[in-house]
């Protein structure tokens, strides 16, 4: 694709959003399985947050990885990836210890950084001038494994127990070999040469506001998120929730997101990234807010619009890093994924070690107020410079 093609490539955006889908499918294992490991290992809630920040320690070698594979043919990386997380979290239900659980979720992290890095960068050059939609189609396929994710494990847990899980492996090789067969031919934008490398800290520089926004951006949003998500199950288990209606819950909202998710990447290429952002940053914490003080069916409704709106700044902020450089692509989005999974990574245990210490609803209602932070973060977009 040259940087006259403004054509939108449907096959192939769909062909990396099905790869996402496939991948984040086994990602996804964690939240609703936290509350098994609790018992089952008599561990804290805050040791059980600490194993998302395991997970994303990986992460903070993303730099490394975009610059690795701007070099390199980024769709090898991609393949690899699906195999080396589904190995990792299918083996979870088996761990006899903490220790062992703590290395599998290092492993399957390891194959989360692979495929998240360069699979943006697919995406940003097969979309041609309509990067919002494609980054929605992208993250929508993440969304939708989010959703059918606890789905898929609470099935095979119902149907072999936490000990048969690893029976899911099969499946990541399968995704494996499927992106192998379906990409072999994909055509991507050249290899970064000697030239554009030299270019490299300047761009760098002229991009440090832009990232030093969107972290804050990230940060703020970080504890509501992790609430919503990752410690969704475990607050509806405390409730008195049965675990079906626990893992229900976090698929019920992230199958919201995958709505929000697909229409906002699209509604920003229309009304602008920092116009989307403020309507996000505006309900996201009444939104939450409400959640804490509802009941009984009310719930539904509210987990609704708490998943649309959640997630829906995801392909927003993908649109707005890839709006820039084209030279450092996988570089940059390793940058930016490095600052979100650190802080989210940050947030996470910080939600964890208050929940043991405050209770959840004191929690909750914190995570609310910190993402108020948001607000003037969006606000600051206005004088960034878009850099070409």
């Amino acid at each position: 694709m040259t940087g006259k093609d403004n054509k939108f490539r449907l096959t192939d955006v769909l062909t990396v959003s099905l790869a996402h889908l496939l991948h984040d499918i086994y990602s996804s294992f964690l939240a609703p399985l936290l509350p098994l490991l609790i018992n089952k290992l008599g561990i804290s809630v805050f040791q059980a947050g600490s194993l998302d920040i395991i997970r994303q320690i990986p992460s903070l070698f993303n730099p490394l990885i975009g610059l690795a594979a701007d070099k390199l043919s980024v769709r090898y990386v991609l393949i690899i990836a699906p195999v080396i997380t589904a190995t990792g979290m299918s083996l979870l239900g088996i761990a006899p210890h903490y220790i062992a659980v703590v290395i599998l979720i290092f492993m399957a992290g390891i194959g989360s950084a692979l495929f998240h890095v360069p699979a943006p960068v697919l995406i940003k050059q097969v979309s041609g001038d309509r990067i919002g939609k494609g980054m929605s189609f992208y993250m929508l396929g993440g969304e939708l494994a989010r959703t059918l994710g606890p789905l898929v494990i609470l099935s095979a847990i119902s149907l072999w127990g936490m000990e048969g899980t690893y029976r899911l492996i099969p499946l990541g090789l399968l995704a494996s070999i499927i992106l192998c067969f379906r990409l072999r031919n994909f055509k991507v934008a050249r290899k970064v040469t000697s030239i554009d490398r030299e270019r490299i800290k300047p761009t760098l520089k002229k991009l440090l506001p832009l990232f030093a926004v969107i972290a804050g951006i990230i940060f703020f949003r970080a504890g509501l998120k992790a609430a919503l998500t990752i410690y969704l199950p475990t607050y509806m288990s405390m409730k008195g929730s049965g675990l079906w209606i626990a893992g229900g819950a976090l698929s019920v909202l992230q199958l919201a997101g995958a709505g929000g998710t697909f229409l906002a990447g699209t509604i920003s290429d229309k009304i602008g990234r920092k116009n989307t952002l403020m309507i996000i940053a505006l309900a996201n914490p009444l939104l939450l807010w409400l959640f804490i003080h509802v009941q009984g069916i009310l719930l539904i409704p509210v987990l609704i619009l708490n998943g649309f709106f959640l997630i829906g700044s995801g392909p927003v902020l993908l649109a707005l890093i890839h709006d820039r450089d084209s030279q450092h692509l996988s570089l940059i989005n390793g940058i930016y994924m490095s600052i979100s999974f650190a802080l989210s990574s940050l947030m996470v245990m910080a939600v964890g070690a208050a929940v043991d210490k405050y209770g959840l609803d004191l929690t909750y209602k914190m995570a609310a107020i910190s993402a108020l932070g948001t607000i003037p973060c969006v606000l600051l977009l206005k004088n960034i410079k878009k850099e070409n």
